[in-house]
């Protein structure tokens, strides 16, 4: 394997574990969250909403990275970086996801793009944990919940 496989199968890599990694921490909040509502009351629902909405955010943004992985998989199977390329903006294309044409990216430019939506994905899982835990706080009156 060349230098830039080697790159693109660790972004993939990454990419996929990071995806994972954080969509199964969303699922947390919604999961406890009904449990919770049983427990003194799981009260602003405008809270709650807004705890859904970034939970949701996160699981759309985990997808998208997973894609983001399986096409760095892709590029990462082709002997040359060129040939990778071509190949993942082929697919996009067949997909209608973009247009064909004008000068593609490279892969490190490709890899800092995928790795600004992990920037956000992590910030959304943030703001949805700090929620819930002021949901939580609010909840219980300040009382430890055990």
């Amino acid at each position: 394997m060349t230098q830039w496989n080697v790159t693109a199968a660790a972004a993939a890599r990454s990419l996929g574990r990071n995806s994972i990694c954080c969509g199964l921490v969303a699922l947390l909040p919604l999961i406890a969250g009904p449990i919770a509502v049983g427990y003194r009351g799981f009260v602003p629902s405008l809270g709650w909403l807004l705890m859904l909405v970034f939970c949701v955010m996160v699981l759309a943004l985990a997808v998208h990275l997973l894609f983001d992985a399986l096409l760095f998989r892709l590029a990462s199977s082709h002997e040359t970086e060129a040939a990778g390329l071509a190949a993942v903006d082929d697919l996009l294309s067949r997909m209608q996801l973009r247009k064909p044409g004008g000068a593609p990216p490279g892969l490190e430019r490709r890899i800092a793009g995928s790795r600004r939506i992990v920037w956000r994905q992590r910030f959304a899982l943030a703001i949805c944990l700090v929620i819930f835990a002021i949901l939580l706080f609010d909840a219980s009156d300040g009382l430890p919940l055990c």
